[in-house]
């Protein structure tokens, strides 16, 4: 029977295959052969100044076969199936497709961006020229916005669906075996788009369809149920059931629902700011001054803290990494922050930002479901009035802005389109700037030295999760009015991240063949 064993060993043995093997006969008492144990769970254990690996290893008896606990896809032809158009190619329209592929349904993805490839090229445009595509970007295309956003798999939420299979799914698309067992996975901006490609053939091979730069801008209905879409371009594709997983920054999805009197409702949401340190300072920090050398993982950081009753909190942090340029609009600025596999930037950034409720939006009563989405374009277009002009974006020193206090330079900043000196905290709206600066200073007691002018303060982080909800039925997963109509994502307010949006489209999808079946 294989046998299940955990080693807290030194960085430098937990990548050594030998002193695995041989810790592993120190634990048991007897001899391991060579590609007899398999590796479950890794993880950094740096609670005490020597830096240790937690690892749990799986190790197999010499006449027992090495099976893995890996989930079996079984794929299906579905050419000739009912179609089920999947409205967005990000992480839960992605997984809905290949949900649905294998419960033999046909999925017709329709994204309003480009394939993964021709995006790739529009984001390096934005990057090195400023240049916005508002089709094509980091929030829209094939993949999503996780896309070019680090490719972190790990979530809070695992009660709602099958994230371990999830993972292997991703892994059989090509991402690393290593996002099976760390304790925080993650795929790596460089890599992630091959993996993303990789889910396309798959649809594609089995009969799905992924159409790209067509945008939807109307719901056929009839008698209060789903009949199909209409695009940009006129055409209309008929449909059953349709699965809205358009994303966060999809604000005219929003709109088009409110045109077509269809209910949405105001959620909490969070907005402040993106923090860059130089990673050598974390590294020292959470390594307890030790160097971090080939052994050891860039370190990361995860904060939160209550301040007058709001959650301020570290969101999307990126060891290793880069801030990028995320808006999708010519007058507004959003960043966000991502890695390559590597993690081998000298920088080290998260989103720092501060829980909004809806009684913190006093236009709420005239805006209505929408209020949330005018708070986000104010608090971006704020950031453009007070950058440097195209995407170059406001910046000031970490103990200036505590303080109030100007900076007049500022360090070096991994942001590539550039940043400018500019007092955020003379424009960033009071609640948010209030109980950043507090929670700042609480943050600094639990890492001392994290509050320094080496690090900077870039704004504005403010696409955190959607502000808006598109209510649908708990059980039936299905829009609360509207039958075929299945929210679904974070666009829906139903999930947040990568893994939590490919859960809920795999639940969607399961709900989409009950609801066919049963037509």
């Amino acid at each position: 029977m294989a046998e299940d064993v955990s080693l807290n060993l030194s960085p430098r043995q937990a990548a050594s295959p030998e002193e695995i093997q041989r810790a592993l006969a120190l634990k048991i008492g007897r001899e391991i052969s060579v590609g007899r144990y398999v590796i479950v769970r890794r993880s950094v254990d740096a609670r005490k100044r020597r830096v240790r690996m937690n690892l749990g290893v799986r190790v197999y008896a010499e006449d027992e076969a090495l099976t893995p606990e890996r989930p079996e896809f079984r794929y299906r032809d579905v050419r000739s199936a009912a179609p089920v158009v999947i409205v967005g190619a990000g992480p839960a329209g992605l997984f809905a497709a290949l949900r649905l592929v294998e419960l033999g349904l046909k999925p017709v993805v329709i994204e309003r961006g480009k394939s993964v490839n021709a995006r790739r090229r529009d984001v390096a445009a934005l990057n090195r020229r400023g240049i916005l595509d508002h089709e094509s970007n980091y929030a829209f295309g094939e993949g999503g916005a996780g896309t070019f956003s680090d490719g972190k798999l790990y979530t809070r939420s695992r009660k709602r669906g099958d994230h371990r299979g999830v993972l292997h799914r991703f892994h059989q698309h090509g991402a690393d075996e290593r996002i099976l067992y760390d304790a925080h996975p993650h795929i790596g901006s460089n890599r992630l788009p091959e993996v993303v490609a990789a889910m396309r053939a798959t649809i594609e091979a089995h009969g799905g369809e992924i159409q790209f730069q067509q945008k939807v801008v109307g719901l056929s209905l009839s008698g209060g149920q789903m009949s199909g879409i209409i695009l940009e371009d006129g055409n209309r594709i008929e449909s059953r059931a349709v699965v809205l997983a358009t994303g966060h920054s999809a604000r005219d999805v929003y709109e088009m629902l409110m045109d077509q009197g269809i209910a949405l409702a105001a959620k909490p949401f969070a907005m402040g700011v993106r923090v860059e340190h130089p990673q050598r300072l974390i590294d020292r920090i959470q390594y307890h001054g030790q160097a971090r050398d080939e052994y050891l993982p860039a370190a990361a950081y995860n904060l939160v803290q209550q301040v007058d009753g709001r959650g301020v909190y570290s969101f999307c942090m990126c060891p290793g990494g880069f801030i990028v340029p995320a808006s999708t609009q010519d007058d507004a600025l959003v960043v966000n922050g991502m890695s390559f596999s590597r993690r081998n930037s000298p920088y080290a950034n998260a989103g720092i930002v501060v829980e909004i409720t809806l009684a913190d939006i006093p236009e709420l009563q005239s805006a209505g479901p929408l209020a949330g989405l005018d708070y986000q374009r104010s608090f971006e277009q704020a950031a453009f009035g007070n950058g440097g002009g195209g995407m170059v974006v406001p910046a000031q020193r970490l103990a200036d802005f505590v303080d109030n206090r100007p900076s007049n330079r500022l360090p070096a900043c991994s942001y590539p389109p550039g940043v400018v000196a500019s007092p955020l905290h003379q424009w960033l709206p009071d609640p948010i700037r209030r109980r950043l600066q507090t929670a700042f200073k609480v943050f600094d007691r639990k890492m001392k030295g994290f509050l320094t002018n080496d690090a900077v303060v870039v704004g504005v982080e403010s696409r955190t999760s959607s502000p808006v909800r598109i209510p649908r039925d708990p059980q039936t997963l299905q829009h609360v009015s509207v039958r075929g109509l299945f929210p679904c994502g974070e666009g829906a307010g139903y999930a947040g991240g990568i893994v939590s949006c490919a859960v809920d489209g795999e639940r969607t999808a399961d709900a989409v063949f009950h609801y066919i079946a049963c037509m």
